[in-house]
């Protein structure tokens, strides 16, 4: 399997040829789906730098608009499935990528397509396959959860995302950007920020600026948890309301007659009852954990 050398006209990641390419389709921005087109040739060469792609891989793409990404990823990965909601695109996506032979237009919405099913018709042949995406901002968070909760076979997702939201990602404990997000983000992967990207790189621009991050995927999780439902169930407690300490919040749990009880609890786990969530490691809420499940707090 060898991706495509060819290379019709200009790239598409230009204002000219995007311009080009919407003008004779008679495209209409929906800002329902969050659509901007990435204009900017060198924001792309860092994304797909950052991948690692390779004949003998793949790349998931999601939302690939006019397919100024694809065409980058069809020249690197030995196979591309490029997953898009909007109907209108599927035509002109068909168009541009006609002579790429190793890029399939998969119509749909991600969050409702079988990835498993999809990863075992798409990318049987792929030693290795990677999410490579301008992510629409309004799915971001939910299409994330999905890549890493599903077990698939993922080396790396290499995303553009709101530049707050990669903050959170990648956010370390102590800081107003650490949350749930960043936790079940480094739980499952580890979290480097590429590149920022000014709104002024797309087509339309947006109101915020964005950024680019690698998650690549841990061989094991960050923390051992014999539970990882109760080890999820936890973190969004202590996060319910920020401003509570970490007694009120997982007070939620316990029930309010336990309030004593889980205070020495916390104690024993060598965590002050009047410490906030935001401030907790992934290995303390895994200690945790395990502490209230020995509890019978949680089961």
């Amino acid at each position: 399997m060898t991706p495509s050398n060819f290379r019709a006209g200009a790239d598409i990641a230009t204002p000219n040829r995007t311009k080009d390419i919407i003008r004779k389709h008679g495209f209409t921005f929906k800002k329902s789906l969050g659509q901007n087109f990435l204009i900017d040739k060198n924001i792309l060469d860092k994304i797909v730098a950052a991948a690692e792609l390779s004949p003998a891989k793949g790349a998931l793409e999601i939302g690939p608009g006019i397919g100024a990404l694809t065409e980058r990823l069809a020249e690197e990965a030995g196979r591309v499935a490029a997953v898009e909601i909007d109907t209108r695109l599927i035509p002109i996506l068909r168009d541009v990528m006609a002579e790429r032979d190793n890029v399939n237009i998969v119509h749909g919405d991600v969050l409702k397509t079988d990835l498993h099913r999809l990863w075992k018709e798409q990318f049987a042949s792929c030693e290795q396959v990677s999410v490579v995406a301008n992510l629409p901002y309004y799915v971001t968070t939910p299409i994330i959860m999905k890549l890493l909760e599903e077990g698939l076979p993922i080396e790396s997702i290499v995303v553009m995302v709101q530049k707050e939201v990669a903050e959170r990602m990648a956010a370390k404990p102590g800081g107003k950007d650490y949350g749930t997000l960043s936790i079940a983000v480094q739980y499952y992967c580890e979290p480097q920020l590429v590149c920022i990207v000014p709104s002024g790189s797309f087509i339309p621009a947006p109101n915020v600026d964005s950024a680019v991050i690698k998650l690549k995927r841990r061989g094991e999780p960050a923390v051992a948890v014999r539970n990882e439902a109760a080890f999820f169930k936890v973190v969004h407690a202590a996060f319910a309301q920020r401003r509570k300490t970490l007694q009120n919040n997982l007070s939620q749990l316990a029930g309010k007659e336990r309030k004593q009880e889980l205070g020495a609890l916390l104690e024993s786990c060598g965590i002050k009852p009047e410490r906030r969530g935001e401030t907790l490691t992934l290995q303390e809420y895994a200690t945790l954990t395990e502490a209230l499940l020995e509890a019978g707090i949680l089961s």
